[in-house]
């Protein structure tokens, strides 16, 4: 018997005996198939630890582990607004070892305003969904609004005095806030910070009396009654605070401001790495547990095409493009 063909049959008896499934053992899937993965795959994630997109990413990790038959490594590359996780994948070889989970802005927002190393569209292999969700318009319990409504009947009473916090110029919640501004025709100051918990100490201790927060970082807070949830700007509400209404269902129908965590590869990604990234995601994404661990981050799994992910990126970067420049947003 030639050697490659024992050391197969070693290692299935040895899997069999163990009472192990073949694609429980790291490298077997591959070695059987010839073809991709047959080593471990680094997935790059644009923020630090702890965050919204490592607290999105990680319930995917060992079903996926499962599922492609190798281990998935996430690292981090936090640092201006994860363009720079960005360009490393763009830059990466597309071989299907180096795949990026990556949240609208540094692929949908960013680009409207801030010259960068890599082309939103041109540069990436759209894969696949993760999740969507808004942001959480919150307030300080002094503020005299109950509703949305009500605070925009303040606002219109007091142009450009109220003041609102986000997580920094271009985030989620800047865009939201600006969105919200143009449809309804009020004026508020913009108070950025360099975080999104710093901005909710603020909030709390009464500095700033009105933040759009992203959900991971508001929902303790009203849930606690630190502060008062107002409106999520998505399109439907957020199964972690039920009984919060939309922005739209406020009288501002149409209105919707999401972000997304997807995945992506670089440009030129195989059609098989894609299949099966992809095929593997939407398998994770219909997993309880994994709903459940996302769900708890304020976000709603979206399982879907890689096709449905490339019209989302093309729709936001329109949409948010003219959002950005009817306020006259730039970038540093």
């Amino acid at each position: 018997m030639k050697a490659i063909e024992f050391q197969e049959q070693r290692r299935r008896v040895l899997a069999a005996g163990l009472g192990l499934p073949l694609i429980g053992l790291p490298g077997l899937a591959g070695a059987q198939s010839g073809g991709w993965p047959q080593r471990p795959i680094k997935v790059i994630v644009g923020y630090p630890a702890g965050g919204a997109s490592d607290g999105t990413a990680r319930p995917l990790g060992p079903k996926l582990n499962d599922t492609l038959g190798q281990p998935v490594i996430f690292e981090y590359k936090p640092g201006a607004g994860a363009t720079i996780a960005a360009d490393y994948t763009a830059k990466a070889d597309p071989d299907g070892y180096t795949l990026h989970f990556a949240d609208s802005g540094p692929l949908a927002i960013l680009p409207n305003g801030k010259k960068l190393s890599y082309d939103p569209i041109a540069s990436f292999t759209p894969i696949g969904m993760g999740c969507t969700g808004g942001t959480l318009l919150v307030v300080h319990p002094s503020v005299q609004a109950r509703n949305l409504k009500e605070l925009i009947a303040l606002a219109k009473a007091q142009p450009g005095v109220i003041n609102y916090g986000t997580s920094g110029i271009g985030g989620a919640g800047h865009l939201a806030a600006e969105l919200l501004q143009q449809m309804a025709g009020i004026q508020l100051t913009h108070v950025p910070y360099k975080g999104g918990n710093q901005a909710m100490a603020d909030l709390v201790g009464g500095q700033v009396p009105v933040l759009f927060s992203s959900m991971a970082t508001a929902v303790p807070h009203v849930q606690s009654g630190r502060v008062r949830a107002l409106a999520v700007t998505s399109a439907t509400r957020a199964s972690a605070l039920p009984d919060v209404p939309t922005v739209a269902e406020q009288g501002m129908p149409g209105f919707e401001a999401s972000i997304w965590f997807a995945m992506f590869g670089p440009a030129g990604l195989p059609p098989e790495v894609v299949q099966k990234t992809n095929a593997a995601m939407n398998d994770a994404l219909a997993n309880p547990e994994v709903q459940e661990a996302i769900r708890s981050q304020g976000y709603e799994p979206q399982p879907g095409t890689p096709d449905d992910l490339a019209r989302q990126v093309r729709a936001d970067l329109a949409k948010w493009g003219k959002v950005i420049r009817d306020a006259g947003i730039t970038f540093a």
